[in-house]
């Protein structure tokens, strides 16, 4: 029977599992945006501004579902957790403030300059407009990533009566664990949107589109995939080093490792057991644990076992979800890294990716491997935002606040019953969300399509507007 701590949590994790989709793609999309617009600015080239006219419209959608389950999900934290606001809204309060006064206005004032000023507006105010929205949506992320860097490293405060108070709001801000969040959000933004752009680029082109717009986008995609990877590897050691120095039992969870030791081996799968505190049918490889969290092989990773209290209390969060989100985080990145990698290499000359377009000659089973992939990125967000907020169990503030604390006393049936309501409108509204990407796609395809065979019977003095324009 759950209760309603665990349906509270339930609902709140669906909440920002589905609101966190749309902030990972308008982040890095704006710059996305940017860059196309750019590009035809400095070239001429009309292929840019129809990536520009197309990819713009996935934006707005995607920012506007983001707006609205933001704001549901900002209702929870009275409705479902009104401890957290009363022990700490001391802190969290302005940081959603600073959100609102210094983003979410941002955005507000300029998006409609952006969305359907380009022809009504000088190209230089249109280019301008679309800077400060995508500067807009990365300053919002930068404020959230804080108050939940904080939530996870506190620094900064004191505690008067039971209450968190602010005294020194630099060390708030940037508290130990900001940076390394913040970048690998915006690396992780930035990958879900190349292979997105990449992936809706192969589906026009398995429906026959050989524009010169698609092609464009989708080297873009695929180079952008390509070059963000490793640095998001590397970003990511850094994180881990991080979260072993403040967080070790949600480390020691995410290796499965039950026992403080050295020469930790990396378990490559295992059905952690909490019964028997093992990991059953493991695959192992010696040492690589050690060596990826210390950089040596004798190097000492904590244990779980060290984090239960000595009346068997379980001080550790569980470690199967952990363990097994962190694994589809990682192997959802391998596998993006030799996506993008390996179409690239077969393509290794500049202008063959962009001759195998035109002449349809990319091999097929590569863009029907790539479709898929438009939402990876989402796969390898969300794993890692399970990891990381699941990894932080028992506490909702690390050290000063657990989860417990916060929960609202309602009853569990009423709980229960907003969840499934929830769950339902968010499964049709995601289900609607991707239609329209692909309805969108086809439908620029087929104005693509009629626009190439009118420029080919050389009646260059019929124009015919796209769906793209």
């Amino acid at each position: 029977m759950m209760d309603t701590l665990l349906l509270s949590r339930i609902q709140f994790g669906a909440n920002i599992s589905f609101h966190i989709l749309f902030p990972t793609i308008t982040i890095a999309m704006g710059w996305m945006l940017l860059f196309f617009k750019l590009r035809f600015q400095w070239t001429g080239d009309e292929k840019w501004m129809e990536a520009y006219r197309f990819w713009v419209k996935i934006f707005a959608l995607s920012f506007a579902m983001g707006v609205v389950s933001g704001i549901t999900m900002s209702f929870q934290f009275g409705t479902n957790w009104p401890g957290f606001m009363e022990k700490v809204g001391n802190i969290a309060g302005p940081l959603l403030a600073y959100e609102i006064m210094t983003a979410f206005f941002l955005e507000a004032v300029f998006i409609g300059i952006m969305l359907f000023g380009a022809s009504r507006v000088p190209v230089w105010l249109h280019t301008t407009a679309t800077f400060l929205v995508a500067f807009g949506t990365t300053v919002s992320t930068f404020w959230i990533i804080v108050l939940n860097s904080w939530m996870h490293t506190p620094q900064g405060f004191e505690m008067i009566d039971g209450v968190a108070h602010a005294t020194d709001w630099w060390a708030i801000i940037f508290n130990p664990s900001m940076p390394y969040r913040f970048v690998h959000m915006l690396l992780a933004s930035g990958l879900t949107v190349s292979f997105l752009i990449a992936g809706i680029s192969a589906f026009r082109y398995l429906l026959g589109d050989r524009s010169p717009s698609v092609a464009a986008t989708l080297r873009t995609g695929l180079v952008f995939g390509a070059l963000l990877i490793p640095v998001q590897i590397l970003a990511g050691d850094f994180h881990g080093l991080n979260t072993l120095e403040h967080q070790p039992a949600k480390v020691a969870a995410m290796e499965g490792n039950w026992d403080t030791r050295s020469n930790v081996p990396l378990v490559v799968f295992g059905l952690p057991n909490e019964e028997t505190r093992t990991n059953d049918f493991a695959i192992e490889i010696p040492n690589l644990a050690s060596m990826i969290l210390t950089h040596k092989a004798d190097g000492v990773v904590p244990g779980l076992n060290d984090f239960v209290a000595e009346d068997g209390t379980i001080l550790h969060p569980p470690v199967d979800k952990v363990f097994w989100s962190f694994r589809v985080m990682v192997g959802t990145g391998m596998a993006m890294l030799l996506l993008s990698w390996g179409t690239l290499a077969l393509m290794a000359r500049r202008d063959d990716l962009g001759r195998r377009f035109q002449t349809g000659s990319i091999p097929t089973p590569i863009m029907l491997f790539m479709v898929p992939f438009a939402f990876s990125g989402w796969v390898a967000t969300l794993s890692g935002w399970y990891t990381t907020e699941i990894g932080r169990q028992p506490w909702l503030v690390q050290g000063v606040m657990s989860t417990a604390e916060a929960v609202a006393d309602v009853p569990a049936p009423m709980v229960l019953g907003t969840l499934i309501a929830y769950l339902a409108i968010y499964a049709a509204l995601l289900t609607a969300y991707i239609s329209v990407i692909f309805y969108l796609a086809t439908k620029a395809t087929k104005g693509d399509s009629i626009r190439m065979a009118v420029r080919g019977s050389g009646e260059a003095q019929v124009k015919i507007l796209t769906p793209a324009e």
